[in-house]
């Protein structure tokens, strides 16, 4: 069982989800300038997380089934979001409080293991989000984001993974011919 699952099933098992919650296509669950304090789990759908660069979306993460989200610099800070959450099919989510979910990782070892580990992989992606952001050729772009993300192109629109790389979609299903 991988990290995630585990901490999954650790909320499960005390019972400690406040509520499930549904959106639909194109609906928002967090908009900038909003403070949301809450951690979600997929259990079914997608979403993107963005923000708005004048008038132009940046796309800097996915979400989709068996993964959790959340605004992260609110839920660390307190503070309003700049971030947009997105559904883009029908998801259904868990939710959990931010102080729910703490007081379970706190109370043993083995959780607070678990969530060092969870924060190192988030920093370790993070790293290979701004590499992917630097690197000029969009053919490297891909290939960097397929290698490590496969399920990403199985979950997530092609337009919204183009705009993900920063290419044009057409640059994308070119590059997917090759």
């Amino acid at each position: 069982m991988d990290i995630i699952q585990e901490i999954y099933h650790e909320i499960e098992r005390a019972g400690l989800w406040n509520k499930t919650t549904s959106i639909g296509r194109n609906g928002y669950l967090c908009t900038a300038g909003e403070i949301d304090d809450n951690l979600y789990y997929i259990v079914s759908g997608s979403v993107k997380i963005s923000m708005v660069d004048g008038s132009e979306e940046r796309i800097v993460r996915f979400g989709y089934k068996h993964n959790f989200i959340t605004a992260l610099d609110s839920f660390i800070t307190g503070h309003p979001t700049d971030f947009y959450i997105q559904a883009l099919k029908k998801t259904e989510l868990k939710v959990i409080s931010k102080k729910s979910y703490f007081t379970l990782i706190n109370s043993s070892d083995r959780l607070k293991g678990l969530w060092n580990i969870v924060q190192e992989q988030l920093i370790l992606q993070q790293l290979e989000r701004e590499k992917d952001i630097l690197i000029a050729s969009p053919t490297e772009r891909y290939k960097r984001v397929l290698h490590r993300s496969p399920q990403l192109f199985q979950e997530i629109p092609d337009r919204h993974i183009a705009s993900y790389l920063r290419m044009a979609p057409e640059t994308l299903s070119r590059l997917k011919k090759l």
